[in-house]
């Protein structure tokens, strides 16, 4: 008669360490969709963009993150810094990562 309803309704303290499992999945379930919706075409792209600034050449029509349109003019393969002709005779430094495109490519060179 002293003891309440509540008391005898209480639950039992097993499996307590399969319910933190089953809490933890839907955040696992929503990770991998993260992985496969963003994190992997991202990293596709920018290994994509990586290719393509290494493959740039004198000739390539390029266009740079700031929109500028011009001509490869000079390239060190030494150093990160590529010379684009945008006008005539107006050449100017640009580095190879502010490359966002390269609109044609040249003529590989002849053996």
């Amino acid at each position: 008669m002293f003891i309440s309803p509540a008391f005898a309704q209480a639950t039992t303290g097993t499996g307590g360490g399969m319910d933190a499992i089953i809490q933890f999945v839907p955040f696992i379930l929503i990770f991998v969709i993260m992985w496969f919706l963003i994190i992997r075409p991202q990293q596709r792209r920018v290994k994509a963009h990586q290719e393509m600034i290494k493959n740039v050449r004198r000739g390539d029509v390029v266009v740079t993150s700031g929109g500028i349109i011009g001509k490869v003019t000079k390239v060190l393969e030494d150093s990160a810094d590529v010379e684009v002709e945008i006008s005539d005779n107006v050449k100017v430094k640009v580095a190879r990562a502010m490359i966002s495109e390269v609109r044609t490519k040249s003529e590989p060179v002849k053996a």
